[in-house]
């Protein structure tokens, strides 16, 4: 009786596990089913990009662009020359000469800047985020340049080329051109100079890691500042998952299953199409760091850690809010370190439709126990109105202080983003007004009303703040961060 018991269940253990792969089976093709066909971006191969094993051959900037110079030739013989006729629209960054493509611009965005200043009061390395370029750190990079600073703006490994580009690549590329750089803009600002690094979302994560591995030993120049901007320090697990996705793919030869979104590229200076090599990529260096940072392993950031400066909106769809706070700014050394986060617009029409939670960060952080670090809140003055004041909690303090701000937020306007903090509000692409002309792509305020199903573009891609409409204010901190002895 016991045997014919454990025989059905095994037949019923069977079939379930059958019946799940199954429905796996099932779910992978109908979602193969969905996914557009890959376009010459996707599958291109370009081999003249920078590895983690180039570093010995290519020893310094002057290197680094020249290898990118070959790569963007390659580029153009692999990608522009081959995109099909059907596939020569406006809006396609790839087809040349369209308002999307890039190079048609005076000034490529997507590649490595160097901006140099006469008797430089120190060096500032600028790094991009995920699928990002170059681009998004200019305008920080000008204003830092014009305040005495000799400014690179690094275009990491994978970006600014094709999508194709973040098929392969490891983040141990992206930390081995950074080091690169570093050691270049060190050896060329001169002994006693400073260098600072402004990194935005995977570009801050860089530099935690980077910061992290001199303090337990590497061999690297001291930086003596660090800017973060809408860190990507906690992401989501799911960015975990990305690994199995990809080795399906690999394991079936599938090459649709690389990419987690395979979608229109009307953007000159991102990727729109996202491989599960970049999720795996991100979820590894954010994995890496919060190892090292476990009070559980005995580790965590010495007291001479480099001074830091965060940046951080509460709404933010793209990294934790709450993690970045309990994974990194509790354990840095405390009272060195400021974080400023950019609350939610809480006079907003759209106020009532908040998801639970996303009102709760401010009053959480200001009357919970004391924090080891500064705390700036930019938040309205009350619900009635869409005047800001800069809430003040001072580390290790319960204290809180409240300063009226010069500031409002812009109408219609119900928080701050991911993509948007680096961004001035002029910014010809993603700024709050469309420029004059049709010469090149706007991707800033799109009012667009109609049916669903067609615009290329998502629409909650459109209704995503591409610009900071407080940058100016997030600017001058930098520069006076910078600047203090």
């Amino acid at each position: 009786m016991i045997r014919l018991l454990f025989r059905h269940f095994g037949t019923f253990i069977g079939y379930s596990l059958l019946g799940g792969v199954v429905v796996l089976v099932l779910g992978f093709k109908l979602r193969l089913d969905e996914m557009p066909e890959l376009s010459v971006w996707h599958t291109a191969v370009l081999d003249s990009e920078f590895r983690a094993h180039d570093a010995a051959r290519v020893r310094n900037l002057d290197d680094y662009r020249a290898l990118e110079e070959r790569l963007f030739a390659e580029l153009d013989a692999e990608v522009y020359d081959r995109v099909s006729r059907e596939e020569q629209r406006a809006l396609n960054r790839f087809a040349r000469g369209s308002i999307a493509d890039p190079s048609a611009q005076p000034v490529d965005g997507n590649r490595t800047f160097e901006l140099t200043a006469t008797d430089a009061r120190g060096a500032v390395l600028l790094l991009h985020g995920l699928s990002d370029s170059p681009y998004s750190m200019r305008a920080l990079g000008e204003r830092l340049n014009a305040r005495g600073f000799h400014v690179v703006g690094l275009r990491l490994p994978g970006h600014g080329t094709a999508p194709a580009g973040l098929r392969d690549v490891h983040w141990q590329d992206f930390a081995a051109a950074m080091r690169l750089a570093a050691r270049d803009l060190a050896r060329r600002s001169g002994g006693g100079k400073p260098l600072h690094i402004v990194g935005y979302s995977m570009g801050a994560a860089l530099a935690v890691e980077y910061a992290l591995s001199r303090a337990q030993g590497e061999d690297l120049p001291a930086v003596t500042r660090m800017v973060l901007l809408s860190p990507a320090i906690g992401v989501s697990p799911a960015a975990g998952l990305a690994v199995w996705q990809k080795r399906a793919g690999q394991l079936l030869g599938v090459g649709k299953l690389a990419w987690t979104e395979i979608v229109p590229e009307y953007d000159p200076y991102k990727y729109n199409s996202f491989t599960a090599n970049a999720g795996e990529q991100m979820h590894a260096i954010t994995r890496s760091i919060a190892e090292r940072l476990d009070p559980a392993v005995g580790s965590g950031a010495p007291a001479d850690f480099p001074r830091i400066l965060a940046f951080q909106s509460v709404a933010d769809a793209t990294v934790s809010t709450s993690a970045l706070i309990a994974a990194y700014f509790r354990s840095v050394a405390p009272g060195r370190h400021e974080l400023v986060l950019f609350d939610v617009n809480r006079h907003a029409d759209a106020a009532a439709m908040y998801l639970p939670g996303v009102a709760d960060v401010r009053q959480q952080l200001l009357s919970g126990p004391p924090l080891p670090f500064d705390l700036t809140i930019v938040a309205n003055v009350n619900e009635q109105t869409e005047r800001l004041a800069a809430v003040h909690r001072r580390a290790a303090s319960g204290e809180v202080a409240e300063q009226d701000m010069d500031l409002a937020w812009p109408n219609g306007v119900f928080s701050l983003s991911h993509v948007a903090l680096p961004f001035a509000p002029d910014d010809p692409v993603y700024g709050s007004r469309h420029p004059s002309g049709r010469e090149r792509i706007y991707l800033g305020a799109v009012d667009a009303r109609g049916e669903r199903g067609v615009l290329a573009a998502s629409p909650a891609n459109l209704i995503r703040l591409r610009h900071n409409p407080f940058f100016e204010l997030m600017a001058q901190q930098i520069e006076l961060f910078l600047l203090a002895e």
